[in-house]
């Protein structure tokens, strides 16, 4: 066993990856202060081509250092798009038919797990602040919450962290690979 080359990879250009279908998917940071979350969000959205990513509120914006350093590149690759709230991004994305999934501990969660998306529907995953989660306004405008199951000492889990469970959540069970190896 060997470590594939960068040649191996066969990863896509810039230029490709943007012309490339997208996975019904987006991310909507809710207020998220760590640019390094939002560099890590963005790598991973475009890890899992997602179709989109909102940064809303007080959620940094490219280009900063911060996010250049972690995003490793992929601010140019995903797109991006900026609302003052969680709410007007929201009311947009519900316009156009999102699912809208708040990640949040809540009375109503459903474990991810047991979570069954629509392949028909698009979702858009709401993200919520470091320390405050999704915030109450935001968290009453989805349609549906999902929690994480989690078994430490810990109630929460890295907010990019999050991201990327709960994306390849939904990707393997939809079965998108677009083509892909799974």
């Amino acid at each position: 066993m060997r470590k594939l080359s960068m040649e191996e990879l066969n990863r896509l250009t810039v230029a490709d990856f943007k012309n490339t279908r997208k996975f019904p998917l987006t991310l909507v940071l809710d207020n998220v202060r760590s640019l390094h979350n939002v560099g890590a969000a963005f790598r991973t959205a475009d890890a899992f081509a997602i179709e989109k990513i909102w940064l809303c509120g007080i959620t940094g914006r490219p280009p900063q250092r911060e996010i250049t350093k972690t995003a490793l590149g992929s601010t140019e690759s995903v797109v991006w798009e900026y609302a003052a709230t969680t709410l007007e991004a929201l009311q947009q994305l519900k316009a156009a038919g999102y699912v809208l999934v708040a990640v949040e501990q809540t009375t109503g969660s459903q474990l991810l797990p047991a979570f069954q998306p629509d392949p028909a529907r698009p979702y858009a995953l709401v993200m919520g602040n470091e320390v405050f989660g999704v915030e109450d306004e935001v968290l009453a405008f989805c349609n549906v919450a999902v929690e994480i199951p989690q078994f430490g000492t810990k109630h929460s889990l890295n907010v990019s962290v999050a991201a990327g469970v709960v994306l390849w959540d939904f990707l393997s069970k939809l079965g998108w690979t677009m083509g892909r190896e799974a």
